[in-house]
Formats: structure tokens, sequence, C-alpha cells
């Protein structure tokens, strides 16, 4: 009988192994800001991330220190596992010293080429310049520009970028990165004709500017749904910062009087998981 028993168990073991592996459904997960972790054909790819603990690194809008809130999880738990980092520029807020500590510098890394000394100086060993698309481990990734601000601002902010992860059988996702809504922007929509827009809502503004958001707000969030045509907009960047005037409640608030649907916007939790369907 227990011969028996330890055969069954031995070929319900063997069946189990030759099982083909299935990826796991593709989804989105917001850590905190503009830090996501993407799975997506099979890969995790981590997005800017900000990993520091709660009032680590200075004001920006002289309310409080940066961040205003905890992450959810542990950082281990965050960087575990991670297949690529996308780095859509290296201000503080999108790629910090607790997310350079964290990760292993032979991760591989893809950046626009303004940062190309900033991953040299922090010793990513696999950090590579994106001038405008690549083919990774069967994931297209389309570098575009973003515009983070205008006018005498936009000197001060510096170049910034966004991503189109396309990849067969998966839904294609534009990641817009920091900037204001722009006709470049509505170019790329009508170009990749996305599945999920993922946009900065917080409309961030810098001190003595703030009538020059250098993010979109909730008015601009609205303008470019009426442009995303198929797509589901995913908004973050929101209730993490002290120079983001447009929180979660704001945005709400602005697409409930324009009637648009929650299954239109999407605007996750910090910690929350959107799983993406094509």
């Amino acid at each position: 009988m227990k011969t028996l028993f330890l055969g069954a168990a031995l070929l319900v073991s063997i069946a189990s192994f030759a099982q083909p592996k299935t990826s796991k459904t593709p989804s989105l997960r917001l850590i905190r800001n503009a830090t996501l972790v993407i799975e997506y054909a099979g890969k995790k790819i981590l997005v800017d991330p900000m990993l520091s603990s709660k009032g680590a690194f200075e004001s920006f809008a002289g309310v409080e220190k940066n961040p205003t809130v905890e992450l959810k999880m542990p950082v281990k738990e965050i960087v575990e596992g991670v297949d690529l980092v996308l780095v859509t520029h290296t201000h503080v807020d999108h790629f910090d010293p607790a997310a350079s500590n964290a990760l292993v510098k032979s991760v591989q890394v893809l950046n626009q080429p303004a940062d190309k000394a900033f991953f040299t100086k922090e010793g990513f060993t696999k950090a590579n310049v994106l001038d405008s698309s690549t083919d990774w481990d069967g994931i297209r990734i389309q570098r575009v520009d973003a515009q983070h601000g205008s006018g005498k601002v936009l000197e001060m902010m510096g170049k910034t970028s966004g991503f189109i992860l396309t990849a067969k059988n998966e839904p294609t996702i534009y990641i817009v990165g920091d900037g204001i809504l722009t006709e470049d922007i509505v170019k790329n929509i009508k170009k990749f004709n996305p599945d999920y827009i993922v946009v900065n809502s917080g409309g961030a503004f810098i001190p003595g500017f703030e009538t020059s958001p250098i993010l979109m707000d909730e008015v601009q969030t609205m303008a470019l749904i009426r442009e995303s045509g198929k797509a589901k907009v995913i908004a973050v960047h929101m209730d993490a910062l002290d120079h983001c005037r447009t929180s979660r409640a704001k945005l709400i608030q602005k697409a409930n009087e324009m009637n648009i649907e929650m299954t239109k916007l999407i605007i996750p939790q910090d910690g929350e998981v959107v799983h993406l369907k094509r």
C-alpha cells in the first residue's frame, strides 16, 4: 500500500512539473506617488522608485517634509525579483537614494539620455540609455518626451520622459511621466492606441510659479481623458508630496462633475493592484 502511495505521489509530482508555466495576468501596483510595479509579459518592472521613509527629504512647497506618507509595504518586497527598472527622470521623487541603495547594482535599468551620467555615478552596471525604442525580452519599449511644465519653470525642471510598453497578447501601456498635457501626448495616444494610460495627475507646482503647473492637474487630466480613445486612464502621483495640489478627492470630484465613469478613470490607492486587460 505504501509503495502504491509513493508511486501515485511521484506521478502527481511529475505531472505538475510537466505543466507549462502560465504567465501572470498583467497588473499594475501603485506603490506610492509615481512608483509602480508592473507585472507584464512574465516580467516584474519597477517604475520610478521613490523608496524613502516618510519625511526623509526636504519640503518642496514649504508645507512639510517629503514623502508625506509611508510606504504600505517593505522595501524588500518592492525590489525583490525585479527584472527591469524604468526611470522617467532622476528627480528625487522618482529615483531617490533609498532606491539606489535597495536595488542591486546589476539590475537592468533603462533611462533617458539626460540621466546617463547619474546612473554611472550611482554604480549601476546595466543602466542603458534609451534613445527611442528597444526590444527587451519580448517587450517593445518606446521612450517619448514629456514636458515638465512651461515657460521659465520648464528650464528649471529639465528633461523628462515617458514609456510605452507593447508585447504579444498584452495590453499596451503608455506611462506618460512627469508632464503637462501637450499636443505631443495626444499624438502619442493616436499613434500607439494604448489600452492604458498612466498619468501623473498631482498638479504639482514650484513656489513662485504657482500659475505654471509642472504636472497635469484635475482639469488637464479630464482633457486627457477626452483624447484617450479606448484607453483607461490610471491616475497616480497624488497625496504623497507637499507640492501636489491635486488630491485623489479633488480628482474624483472633478470626474463626477464631468460625468466620467470610474471604469474609465482608475485612481488606485497606495499598495493597490490594478489588473490589466487587453
